[in-house]
């Protein structure tokens, strides 16, 4: 309510002051004599904005405030009280705020509005003072500073679709500054209405563009457009022209409002979704609110976009409980111009500060000057005394600059050493890598013969294996000869046949056997060539490492670990284990125990 108090409050004072006042502020004798309807103009004002504003009003009470003496109330300061106590105070907000601006305009417009003819017809001159009263300063007398004109002529040359010309404005600012702190109403009318700022665009386009900007500023129209709405009760498809506002979306037959066909009320619970083409309707969105939901057509896609985007910016500003859009930038500018104006006057301030201490600091420096006066015939003397000690001191300073030159000297001289023994171990180093590589190299040597002789043991084995076979087989063969043996007489003949047969499998598998011994030996050579190697490489690793011993033990060798001495059998040597050697003397013992 102090917002809308502060709105009236322009309105009024402009109407106000539009009185026939004396210097004193009061309506003179002399004119309330000489005419009685100006006598009654304040009586008849409070009247009037009563009726404008709803607001009950007493005629008794009325008639009482405003009585006819020298301590009367009718001047700026006797009416204030009366205007606050017995009508701003009342208002509720349920007004028509453009028949109260209009009841206003009427009584100040035409004793104050200019002779002279102008760019724009009296009804944009009333929408240019409407929105003065919004933008100007709140300090009497009312008045609009560059910058909120600035602001002005901007939105009123983007609704023209016209370019902002800065650097006319500017001029135009610098003008202004030199000679006041803003403008009056009247004079921002003679400003809009000369046509310095809309030169080339005719008077329509300026009327259409004032009228634009009066519907955002003063009407809250956050946008206007023609849309199809889907009836509820019928379900057909009209035109009708919206209006959105800050709490409410109005729809009417036309675009001159005359006829209201409803509202849609919104609040911080209502959404707006697009939705699919359907029914032949192109560019359909949905506006739900918690009792209705309303479907409607925009012209295209670009205007479907800009009425979702608007409605729901409205919604989120009431969610917030944010002010409209420009209502908040207002704010937010008069608080920009009360920072810097704050600041300014603390710059002021810090300025005299600082420009008192700078005279105090004047005068410390003459006494200062003085002070340096007589301490420059002392500091003669010193002088000279200290040129004395410098001499002395350079001296000084020779003696040591030659003791530290002969200091670097020697140390220069063991930083070359240094860098000469580092080389010869960096050396050192060098060649015991490359021993250590071969040594490397004489151990993958070793490793690859032991990996041979690996493979000739399991070889010889495979082949003794066989060779165990073979001999289990011949005696099993033998055993059945000596069962044939002694069998009967009869059968001694067949038997006989059967032994030639068995012994000439025996010879088949003596000459087998006879083989498996010659591949044998050719194992056992092989492994003999594979040992050969094993002790070369052997013998290699102690040379190397011979020689990596007298090298301070910088590195230690890897050394295969100890050798088992190989078991030898009838055969020759082998690989087995004695644990293995025990177990097939048991199997043989026992297959011979079988056979007999």
């Amino acid at each position: 309510m102090v917002g809308l108090k502060e709105e009236l409050l322009k309105s009024i004072w402009h109407a106000f002051t539009a009185l026939d006042l004396d210097r004193s502020g009061k309506v003179s004798k002399s004119q309330l004599k000489a005419s009685g309807g100006r006598r009654a103009r304040a009586p008849v004002l409070s009247h009037n904005l009563c009726t404008v504003l709803n607001v009950p009003h007493d005629p008794v009470a009325l008639e009482e405030h405003f009585r006819d003496d020298d301590e009367g109330p009718v001047s700026n300061q006797g009416y204030m009280p009366y205007l606050n106590k017995f009508i701003l105070e009342k208002v509720q907000g349920n007004f028509d705020k453009v028949e109260f601006n209009r009841m206003c305009w009427t009584l100040c417009a035409k004793k104050n509005l200019s002779k002279s003819p102008l760019l724009i017809s009296d009804e944009d001159a009333f929408k240019v003072w409407v929105i003065f009263n919004f933008l100007s300063e709140d300090k009497y007398p009312l008045i609009i500073v560059p910058e909120e004109i600035e602001y002005l002529l901007k939105k009123i040359t983007e609704a023209m679709g016209a370019g902002w010309q800065q650097e006319q404005f500017d001029h135009y600012k610098i003008a202004l500054n030199t000679s006041r702190e803003g403008l009056s109403a009247w004079e921002l009318i003679d400003l809009i209405g000369s046509g310095q700022f809309s030169k080339g665009m005719d008077r329509q386009t300026v009327s259409m563009a004032i009228n634009e900007v009066f519907n955002e500023l003063i009407l809250d129209v956050l946008k206007q457009g023609y849309m199809l709405k889907k009836g509820h009760k019928r379900k057909n498809w009209m035109e009708r022209w919206f209006v959105l506002k800050p709490n409410v979306i109005s729809y009417y037959v036309s675009e001159d409002l005359k006829d209201k066909k409803g509202d849609i009320i919104l609040d911080g619970n209502c959404c707006v979704e697009a939705l699919p083409d359907k029914d032949g309707k192109k560019c359909l969105f949905l506006i739900k609110c918690l009792d209705k939901t309303f479907e409607i057509s925009a012209s295209d896609k670009k205007k479907k976009q800009e009425w979702i985007q608007a409605i729901q910016t409205t919604v989120n500003l009431l969610r917030a409980g944010s002010p409209p859009p420009h209502k908040e930038a207002r704010q937010k500018r008069k608080e920009l111009r009360q920072k810097l104006l704050a600041e300014q006057e603390e710059l002021e301030r810090q300025m005299k500060e600082l420009q008192a201490a700078n005279e105090n600091k004047q005068k410390e420096l003459e006494t200062v000057r003085k002070q340096l006066e007589a301490a420059a015939a002392r500091a003669a003397e010193e002088e000279k005394k200290r040129l004395q000690t410098q001499v002395e001191l350079q001296d000084r300073f020779s003696l040591e600059l030659e003791r530290e030159k002969m200091v670097r000297q020697k140390m220069e001289e063991q930083v070359a050493q240094k860098s000469s023994e580092l080389e010869q171990y960096l050396q050192r180093v060098r060649e015991l890598e490359e021993m250590y590589k071969q040594l490397q190299e004489a151990l993958e040597d070793e490793k690859q013969a032991r990996q041979d002789e690996e493979t000739v043991r399991k070889l010889q084995a495979r082949l003794l294996e066989e060779e165990t076979a073979k001999r289990a087989e011949l005696e099993k063969w033998h055993l059945q000869q000596q069962q044939t043996i002694q069998m009967t007489e009869a059968e001694k003949q067949e038997l006989e046949n059967q032994r030639m047969m068995k012994e000439q499998a025996l010879q088949v598998a003596m000459q087998q056997l006879k083989q498996l011994e010659l591949e044998r030996k050719e194992a056992l050579e092989q492994y003999e060539e594979v040992k050969k190697k094993l002790e070369t490489a052997a013998n290699n690793t102690k040379s190397w490492k011979d020689k990596v011993a007298h090298h301070e033990g910088l590195i230690r060798l890897i050394e295969p670990g100890s050798k088992n001495p190989h078991l030898i059998t009838n055969w020759g040597p082998a690989a087995f284990t004695e644990a293995e050697l025990e177990e097939r003397q048991r199997s043989w013992k026992g297959k011979k125990a079988t056979s007999e």
